[in-house]
């Protein structure tokens, strides 16, 4: 039986990241936002975690700037890793609101596409369950994230997305190594940063590489 979630120690700011955090090799990275359409609509919440349970939830209110440069540092830092789920969306989000263009990039869900091929349920929710047996919310996935404030349960919800991602990498780490993919794995991570550029120059809907 799955366990609950563990309630994460989460840090907010608004606008960007403090001085001199450190979140070594890789960090886990999600983002927040009031749709799911690249033109309509806007950033609202950066979340990072160093893998330790520690979890900083960076948010920019409607009007806001979104110069932010400790976060776009972190994020565009290349000895750092930048650890997604469903990498596509949040670097297009990331380089239209803070103009950064996200270095050395994994994608959870892309890995689990690759490897998880037993199964269509690649959402963190059910990877998440499978692979840790962890049991966690998604109940504030659909709220507005462009709220003045925002409740205790959706900081938790934005946290939880980022907190179990190294783990999930680890996990899936073995499995690409375990059916030869890790090199192709490697490869379409690398391709995510061209992916979102083409998504907003205006080929999200369009397969360039079909016939």
């Amino acid at each position: 039986m799955p366990v609950n979630a563990v309630e994460p120690k989460i840090h907010l700011h608004r606008g960007d990241l403090p001085q001199g955090l450190d979140f070594g090799s890789a960090v886990a990275v999600d983002t927040e936002t009031t749709g799911l359409s690249f033109v309509r609509d806007r950033l609202c919440m950066v979340q990072l975690s160093a893998g330790d349970g520690v979890c900083h939830l960076v948010r920019f209110p409607k009007g806001g700037g979104f110069e932010a440069p400790n976060l776009r540092a972190v994020l565009e830092d290349p000895e750092t890793v930048k650890i997604f789920h469903f990498a596509r969306f949040d670097l297009v989000m990331l380089r239209r609101w803070l103009g950064v263009d996200c270095q050395s990039v994994y994608c959870t869900r892309t890995a689990s596409k690759l490897v998880r091929t037993y199964t269509g349920d690649h959402g963190l929710k059910h990877v998440i369950r499978e692979l840790l047996g962890i049991e966690i919310s998604k109940q504030q996935q659909s709220s507005d994230w462009g709220a003045d404030e925002l409740s205790d349960n959706q900081l938790r919800y934005a946290a939880t997305d980022v907190l179990y991602l190294h783990e999930i990498r680890r996990k899936l780490d073995v499995m690409l190594a375990r059916e030869g993919r890790s090199r192709l794995a490697a490869k379409c991570f690398d391709f995510l940063r061209t992916r979102a550029e083409l998504d907003l120059a205006g080929w999200a809907d369009n397969d360039i590489f079909a016939h």
